[in-house]
């Protein structure tokens, strides 16, 4: 049986990301993976803090894990344990050693890294629209630090689409 390939997406907070991800599912009829952070911040009334970033990664990890257990030929992440390294030092200026060594275990075939070339909408969660272009280097510099393949995507809508999709066919060779 064939290893799972896993696309990432990743990047600010506002850029796209889970829509690409829904999208890049449906266009390669793969599952996907929600976003940890979201899910936490979503169940719980405290505002997230250094003492969720350890919750977040377990949760990043056990949504991987079962997604996996099926054994799908591509697998799609809305972010990854990288996405949680570059926040915990953005917001706490550390990162527990476990979460760093598992994000490099368990890093993703290829990352479409989503420029913050979208307009910044509020849901309640989001608060960093003035720090998405520094943030939007963090992960650039995070991903080159790892050695991951990264794939920078921009535009709007179908464009946006467009150009995540044939980054995927380009580093992994799968058709519709």
């Amino acid at each position: 049986m064939a290893a799972t390939r896993r696309v990432v997406l990743i990047g600010p907070e506002s850029t796209g990301k889970t829509t690409l991800a829904a999208e890049l599912a449906a266009a390669f009829g793969a599952p996907w993976t929600p976003e940890s952070a979201r899910l936490i911040a979503e169940s719980n009334p405290e505002p997230l803090s250094a003492a969720t970033i350890e919750p977040i990664a377990r949760r990043c990890i056990a949504l991987e894990d079962a997604a996996l257990a099926t054994h799908p030929p591509l697998l799609i992440r809305d972010t990854d344990l990288v996405s949680t390294v570059v926040y915990a030092h953005h917001y706490y200026h550390t990162c527990p050693t476990w979460i760093e060594a598992e994000a490099q275990a368990r890093l993703g075939d290829l990352y479409l890294l989503c420029a913050p070339d979208l307009p910044w909408t509020a849901d309640g969660i989001r608060d960093r629209r003035d720090s998405r272009d520094a943030l939007f280097e963090d992960f650039r510099r995070e991903l080159t630090r790892r050695g991951a393949h990264m794939v920078v995507i921009r535009g709007t809508g179908a464009g946006r689409r467009e150009a995540a999709i044939g980054a995927v066919r380009a580093r992994l060779g799968t058709a519709d």
